[in-house]
């Protein structure tokens, strides 16, 4: 009964059966580590101390930036360069802008610092002059701002001066010196000259160090991973019984077998099974023929005296 499953077609159904299955389980699993991952980092987060509270030190010491460095403080020393306003930046609900300095640090490389935020637009605005000479400035270490980063612009067009995303990829084609893959925020605030006192910008938590929506998508895909593997595995079992049963049906002649259709020479009978009636001319020689065969069987005696 089941030796369709040999045919071509069923072969072909069979290897994308045997294929899907354990592709979806791969990536379920897959997505529930990183799920796991993130519950995991989030934990060893929550029991580790805040990293802005441990001690300084060299900003090289700490780079690159990952889930461990962020957020601790480092140490750089050299003068201020050039400066860039970072519009779009939200604080305590307020819209304005971050004040952002490139250090010149004595190896010749630049660290972006973030030296406090000030309210309104970052178009005209006039805002504390940079330090002058050489300083040494302590500050939380932050990771380069991506395109999926809060408070970023990546639609380009800014005015002169004015900077979209804090990242060595942006400033890379606005100044002509090297720029470290990272940038501090300075966790003191600067006395304002006529643009008022600029507040510190708090350093973010690490990307993915916590239960944030990604988490819960990772959640979500997990399930639909395996409920499209029961889905397959449904389908296949239901296309087999399927064919099964037809396969059966035919065996026992429960679906008869077509054969040569029946036309007007097959003497085809009408819907109730009887003759097609005659026309008035198929009348006639009907009753043409019945009195030939009465005559037919008649004696000549009885003819005579009719």
């Amino acid at each position: 009964m089941y030796r369709f499953l040999l045919t071509p077609r069923w072969w072909g159904i069979n290897l994308f059966v045997v294929l899907a299955i354990p592709f979806c389980v791969f990536m379920g699993t897959w997505q529930l580590g990183r799920f796991e991952d993130r519950v995991q980092s989030h934990e060893q987060a929550e029991k580790q101390p805040d990293p802005s509270t441990r001690a300084a030190k060299p900003l090289d010491e700490l780079l690159p930036v990952d889930k461990v460095t962020s957020g601790r403080p480092a140490m750089a020393t050299g003068t201020y360069g050039d400066q860039f306003l970072v519009p779009g930046r939200e604080l305590d609900d307020r819209q304005g802008f971050y004040v952002l300095n490139l250090l010149r640090t004595e190896g010749g490389k630049a660290l972006p610092v973030v030296r406090g935020w000030l309210p309104g637009t970052a178009s005209g605005a006039r805002v504390p002059a940079a330090p002058q000479g050489v300083v040494t400035v302590t500050g939380d270490l932050q990771a380069s701002e991506n395109i999926h980063s809060d408070g970023v612009d990546a639609r380009g067009g800014l005015p002169e001066g004015q900077l979209g995303m804090i990242s060595a990829a942006a400033l890379v084609n606005l100044v002509d010196y090297d720029v470290y893959d990272a940038w501090v925020t300075l966790p003191e605030a600067e006395a304002g000259g006529t643009g008022g006192a600029m507040k510190p910008v708090p350093a973010a938590a690490p990307a993915g160090s916590g239960l944030d929506l990604k988490a819960f998508q990772n959640l979500g895909y997990t399930g639909e991973w395996f409920v499209f593997a029961g889905f397959v595995l449904f389908m296949w079992f239901r296309l087999v019984r399927r064919e099964a049963e037809a396969v059966r049906d035919v065996a026992l002649g429960l679906v008869p077998e077509a054969g040569p259709a029946d036309g007007p020479e097959g003497g085809e009978a009408g819907p109730e099974g009887s003759r097609p009636e005659a026309g008035p001319e198929g009348a006639g020689a009907s009753e043409g023929e019945a009195a030939a065969q009465d005559l037919a069987g008649r004696t000549p005696e009885t003819a005579q005296g009719s």
